[in-house]
This record gives structure tokens, sequence and C-alpha cells, in this order.
């Protein structure tokens, strides 16, 4: 039996997020300039997207640009932002022919214009996609994403739009750049790194970890079943007890 046949297929994840990491250790190791990593990273989103769409994962969203990143050399920061306008053009395509809508979430405006440009034109071929929605987080950070949520609350509180008493998780969940996404079941960091890296701090609250060893060029379709078949093994008790489940 593969891997892909263990998989449960009614206990899926329905919302898988990935911190792809390890683009520049992988070009390193070959002696190659970060770029080439890079592009092979590439690769890995498409076996990734296509190996959901396979599996029936609703939602997928990929850590590609972080707020910190924009840090990184100007050079470096090109090459990615060449990378993501090329792919979206190159696989529009596919994302029409397997019904999946594209989306996402960061402080977009500061793309640049040919980038967001061509990330709107597509977003907008593909919205009324539902097989599967891929969200691309870019010039993304957790920290400024809640901040913001906590500014626009607090100007329509100090407005009488809404009542203090009012606030609970479903104000929040709506005034998040997420707010059309369920929370993360299953969040993959690739690379062997073991932390959050500000990625999806509110969302991922009761998601399962699970960390690989594996640079991202490098991950797979059975790396992607590996990572699904352990979360299947979790027992998921949102604060309850293993008899109250059972």
């Amino acid at each position: 039996m593969n891997l892909k046949e263990s998989i449960q297929s009614k206990k899926l994840p329905e919302h898988i997020a990935i911190i792809m990491d390890g683009n520049g250790r992988w070009a390193k190791q070959k002696g190659r300039l970060r770029a080439f990593g890079h592009e092979n990273g590439a690769k890995s989103v498409k076996r990734t997207v296509e190996t959901c769409t396979e599996l029936g994962i609703k939602h997928l969203t990929l850590y590609a640009f972080s707020t910190e990143n924009w840090n990184r050399p100007k050079l470096e920061v090109q090459t990615l932002m060449r990378l993501l306008v090329s792919s979206l053009k190159k696989e529009i395509k596919t994302l029409q022919d397997n019904n999946i809508k594209l989306a996402a979430i960061g402080n977009l405006k500061l793309l640049p214009k040919k980038v967001f440009n061509e990330l709107n034109e597509v977003m907008d071929q593909t919205k009324f996609n539902s097989r599967m929605t891929l969200t691309l987080a870019l010039s993304y950070g957790s920290r400024e994403e809640i901040l913001n949520t906590v500014k626009e609350i607090s100007i329509k509180v100090k407005n009488n739009i809404i009542s203090p008493d009012d606030i609970g998780e479903s104000i929040i969940n709506e005034h998040l750049y997420t707010q059309n996404l369920p929370d993360v079941d299953l969040l993959i960091r690739t690379s062997g790194e073991q932390r959050i890296s500000n990625f999806l701090l509110w969302q991922i609250a009761y998601a399962e970890l699970f960390f690989t060893k594996v640079l991202w060029p490098d991950f797979t379709k059975e790396h992607l079943y590996e990572a699904i078949m352990e979360y299947q093994k979790r027992e998921r008790r949102f604060g309850k007890t293993s008899e109250q489940l059972n």
C-alpha cells in the first residue's frame, strides 16, 4: 500500500498552511545562488498545490513573502517578485482547469505595481472557482495583521458602530486578512526550523504543528502525505478530555 492509500479521506484537514523554508540553504548546498533555490521552490509549490487538489483539501495557505523579507538583499527580493509574476502568468490555466480560486493576504499595497496588478488579475479570473482556495501570504506579518485589526475595531467602537460588549472572536475574525478562511488545521514548516515566524498567530491557535527537516525544494507529495498521516494520528481535543471525545 502506498502512502496516499493510507490517508483517511474522512479525516482530512480542511485548511493546511505551510511555511516554505529552506530555498537558500538548498541552493547553497549545491554551490548555487539563492535565486536557484527559489526557482526550484516554485516547482515544489506546483507539486503541493496539485497534491492538495487531488486529495480534496479545501484550503491551502502558503507563506510566500513576509513583511520581514523586504529587508533581504535587493536582488533577492527582485528575483522573488519576478518569480511570482511569471508563476502567476504560467499557472493561470492550471488554476482554471482545476477549479482553484487564488486569494492573497498581507499588506499587498507594498508589492511592486506589476506584481500587484498581475495578482489581482489572476484573483479576479479565478474568484468563482470552488474546488480549493489557494491563498498566498505576501508581504504578510501576523502581528501587523492583529495590530490593524485592533485599530479598525477601535475606530468602530469610537464611532459607535459596534459596542465593546459585542467584541468576541467572531468580530476579530471579521477584521483579519483571513476573514473568508477557516482556522488552520495543520501547519507544516520545512527545513528543520521549529518556530512560527509571525505566521497566522491567531488562526493557528488549535492547529496541529508538523516540522520536517526536508528543505522546501525537496518537499514532495510523499512528504505531504506523511504530514497528513501524522495529523490523522493525533487526537484533537480543543480543550476537552479524551473521555469527553469518546
